[in-house]
Parts: structure tokens; sequence; C-alpha cells
């Protein structure tokens, strides 16, 4: 019989949760929780043997986020996370988590029967690890766009500027909502922006490398033009490919 943790922000999915796995006879739920910290909290006090986490929840900390802190005061302590969201902020998390056993990632469509969720949870009890196919594809579809985010080759600032410029604002705008005294600065950032993502050599003026800028800070990847100014991305087969087949 596994001692279980519910953490369900939910109160009807949480009682459906109960009555569904308890049903199974192998699943005694000893504890029910609607946010990361206060599952926390439970886990410091008295550690189940397994938890159950949705990775969207009402307060501070996110399902991984709370599975973090968790497993930080308890080294392993078995978790399954279950969502139907589909936000690539989540996949980052997890990713950044560290996690690498005694868990598994579902979505929650495709896994949340009871029969189904017990297997995971034995699993993640004796070790093992599982992640749902749909959603490691995700989490690697985040890696490499994080991987190849043209914001990544900017300093802070230059970042700041570049999602203001994307949003339309002009150099006295975004020298007044950034807190600079002398609007030259951000022109002279802009070309620090224009130099590093390759626009400074192929535009013919200033106002096609700011509107390109803007289009590449926007699209969130890098795109190259050539002379007959048609647009290029690069593919994950590192090809450079008309930015339209992209869409």
């Amino acid at each position: 019989m596994l001692n279980l943790l519910i953490v369900e922000d939910h109160e009807r999915v949480r009682a459906a949760l109960r009555a569904g796995l308890e049903a199974t006879g192998e699943v005694h739920v000893v504890g029910e929780c609607a946010s990361g910290e206060d599952a926390l909290t439970y886990c410091l006090e008295q550690p189940p043997d397994v938890v159950l986490m949705d990775v969207q929840l009402t307060g501070a900390l996110n399902g991984i986020e709370a599975a973090v802190a968790v497993r930080r005061e308890v080294p392993r302590l078995p978790i399954v996370f279950y969502s139907i969201q589909d936000d690539d902020a989540y996949y980052r998390d997890f990713r950044r988590s560290g996690i690498l056993s005694h868990y598994a990632y579902v979505r929650k469509s495709n896994y949340l029967l009871p029969a189904m969720i017990v297997g995971l949870l034995r699993d993640a009890v004796v070790g093992k690890s599982f992640i749902d196919p749909e959603i490691e594809s995700r989490v690697e579809q985040v890696r490499y766009k994080d991987e190849h985010s043209p914001m990544s080759l900017l300093e802070p600032a230059e970042q700041e500027v570049a999602r203001l410029l994307a949003q339309g604002f002009t150099n006295e705008q975004i020298a007044a909502r950034m807190g600079l005294r002398d609007k030259r600065t951000i022109s002279r950032i802009n070309g620090q922006i224009y130099a590093v993502w390759g626009l400074a050599d192929n535009a013919t003026d200033e106002k096609v490398a700011r509107t390109r800028a803007a289009l590449i800070a926007r699209a969130g990847c890098l795109i190259t033009w050539d002379a007959q100014g048609i647009a290029r991305v690069l593919n994950e087969r590192g090809e450079w490919i008309e930015w339209e087949e992209q869409r």
C-alpha cells in the first residue's frame, strides 16, 4: 500500500483522484494540498511514499518549483507530475529542475486513469522515471528554442532594448522607460544589437536594421536577409530555409 500525497488546487479533481486511487486498493491517500507551499510544509513534517502533483497550482510555486523545494529537503522523494497545460514556461522549469530519477511527467488527458497512475507511482517509488513522449518532444522544442534564441546573444540591457524596440517604442520612449537620461545610449545599444544579430552589414540604413531587429525579437529566432530581401531562418537540421516555410 502506497502512502500518497495529492497536490491539486481544484477541490473536485482532488476528490475524484482520491476516490479513484483508493478504489484500486493499492493506494492510501494520507494528505491533500492545494498549493506547492502547503506541499512543502506537509513533506517536511511527514514525508509520504510518493507525491502526485499538478504542475499548474495556485500560489507562488508551480508544481515543478514545489518539487525542487521538496526534494532539496527530502532527496529524491518520488513525484508524479501531471498537467494539461502546454506552456513553455513549465517545460523550461522542468529542464532547469535537474530532476533525474524517481519521477514521471505525463499529460493529464492521456494518463490520469487510476490504474495508469498507480503504475507510474509504483515505478517512481522504485527509482524509475518516465516522461510522456509528447511532453518530452515539447521539452526538446523549448531547449532548442532557448539555445538558439537571439536574445541569448545579448547582454541584459540590450535584451530590454530589443524587447521595447519590438513593441514599437521610440529611442526617447525606451530611454525614459529604462530611466536613462541620454537617449543616445539607446542608439549605441541599437548599434550593438544590429552588429550581434548580423544586421549591420546587410541593412541599407538604420530604419531597415531597426525593423529587422524588431522582427527577430518578435519571432524569437535569428533571421537573415539576402540581397533580394528574402528572409531565412535556421531549422533544426541546421539548414537555412525561407522564413515563410516556418509559419
